[in-house]
């Protein structure tokens, strides 16, 4: 009789558990929801069971219903920006409270390892200031939050991760995209709001991991057979890290998306700008949020080698044909931000830049601070006169910053052999740049940058960067 009893209360311990509501690792603890926003919250719970989720804010209290397999899903209205922790309380007959909530500014960072790559560096890879950012990371800890998706992959998509939101401190922030790190800091210092991240990013990962089965199975020279994907180097694989680690955090309500992914498209940019549009596109969709911005990152200068050896640059010029594909996106160039000694680094070392320069984009574009300068001077065309080119170049704002020591560009003629310009002058009254080379007497086409690893030192004068590019069209 006793053991019968002993096992009815293991029974129902059980039973009273699993009726407990259960939030995505996402609503949790020191998260940050999107402010003036209708945010998502969603979870576990007993099928059919009634939740009930009240925010401390306003002590309204939000209900749904959990589908027959327990799956719940509620949006609640957020207030204004602000440093006051809030709490919610999640009830289906017991209470779950959720505390530290902010609100504030909240941004999905996704792509591979230099988006990955933490305040500590990668192993022989540095991050410029990174331990300074670590030492006194904890003066942020009421303005920034971080929620970093473990490492995964699935043949079947997830609904849920492993992971909690941390607050900056020194034993935290050493895990903490650099790049991520830099943007949410310069935000929420201009905005004085709390900034979220929600780091997504998996190192090597190709366009095609982050595609979805329905898509990927119109690409012709992608295998979805098992056999074949264990075949392949394992960042590389189509759709795992989509169904992994993009489908689990898909219905937090965010400002934008960040992105910073490339180098494994290397070699494959006949496809990528319709395929990187078409991930947006995915994205949006499975995130029922609209024409999010989209806010990218032109991959850095590398010296590849193998099958990739002299093609990343029409992998940086497909990256911009992209976003002219997407609305509501933009991307930054960082030809500028690599030193002459990281050549054979794909992981440089200036992150602080890269952050920065898309927090540039976030604020000007989303927050209507114009007086932050996001465009990149960027090449509009050109004029042979006799062995000289002159090149008229856009978006130039306050005008050219640099008239000497400009490296970069090389001209050919009809035998198309490139030679480094070995005269390079800026005519200031017409802002266009003069270029030339002993060895071509008659130029016909002109590049600058356009190369795997060449590093830029023209600016405008809001000191960005000019784009690398190519007048010609040649193969």
């Amino acid at each position: 009789m006793k053991r019968n009893i002993c096992l009815l209360a293991v029974l129902l311990i059980c039973v009273f558990s699993n009726a407990k509501v259960q939030p995505s690792a996402l609503v949790a603890d020191n998260m940050v929801l999107q402010q003036q926003a209708e945010a998502r919250l969603w979870g576990k719970a007993e099928p059919d069971a009634t939740v009930n989720v009240t925010p401390s804010w306003n002590n309204q209290t939000y209900t749904c219903l959990a589908d027959g397999k327990g799956n719940w899903s509620v949006s609640i209205p957020t207030p204004k920006a602000g440093f006051t922790p809030y709490e919610i309380c999640f009830d289906d007959g017991e209470k779950l409270t959720v505390k530290g909530v902010l609100i504030g500014e909240v941004w999905l960072a996704s792509g591979q390892s230099n988006m990955e790559m933490p305040l500590k560096g990668f192993a022989g890879c540095c991050v410029e200031g990174g331990f300074d950012e670590i030492a006194f990371s904890a003066q942020w800890a009421r303005h920034i939050r971080f929620f970093t998706v473990p490492l995964r992959q699935s043949y079947e998509p997830l609904e849920d991760v492993e992971g909690s939101w941390a607050v900056p401190s020194p034993q935290t922030s050493p895990e903490f995209s650099a790049t991520a790190w830099f943007f949410a800091t310069t935000l929420s210092e201009v905005l004085q709001v709390p900034v979220g991240i929600v780091s997504c990013a998996y190192g090597g990962s190709k366009v095609e991991s982050w595609t979805n089965r329905e898509l990927l199975e119109q690409y012709p020279d992608v295998s979805l057979r098992p056999e074949d994907m264990e075949k392949q180097v394992a960042y590389e694989r189509p759709m795992l890290m989509y169904n992994a680690m993009f489908l689990p955090v898909r219905h937090y309500t965010v400002r934008g998306i960040l992105w910073y992914q490339g180098c494994s498209n290397v070699g494959y940019h006949q496809t990528y700008a319709r395929r990187l549009a078409n991930m947006v596109e995915l994205w949006r969709s499975e995130m029922e949020q609209g024409d999010i911005p989209f806010y990218a990152v032109e991959i850095a200068p590398y010296e590849y080698e193998g099958s990739q050896d002299g093609l990343a640059p029409y992998l940086r010029e497909v990256q911009w044909e992209a976003i002219r594909l997407i609305p509501n996106s933009d991307m930054i160039c960082i030809n500028d931000l690599v030193k002459p000694y990281e050549r054979y680094n794909i992981h440089p070392g200036d992150k602080k830049q890269v952050g920065r320069r898309l927090s540039y984009l976030a604020l000007n574009h989303t927050y209507g601070k114009q007086q932050f300068f996001c465009q990149h001077p960027r090449y509009k065309s050109f004029t042979v006169k006799g062995d000289e080119v002159w090149v008229a170049i856009d978006n130039i704002g306050m005008g050219i910053c640099r008239n000497y020591d400009i490296q970069g560009f090389e001209v050919a003629g009809e035998d198309r052999l490139f030679h480094p310009a070995d005269s390079v002058w800026l005519h200031w009254q017409t802002n266009e740049i003069v270029v030339s080379s002993r060895r071509v007497k008659a130029p016909v086409a002109v590049r600058y940058c356009f190369r795997d690893f060449s590093l830029g030192t023209l600016y405008g004068g809001n000191w960005m960067p000019l784009i690398p590019f190519r007048s010609d069209t040649w193969e």
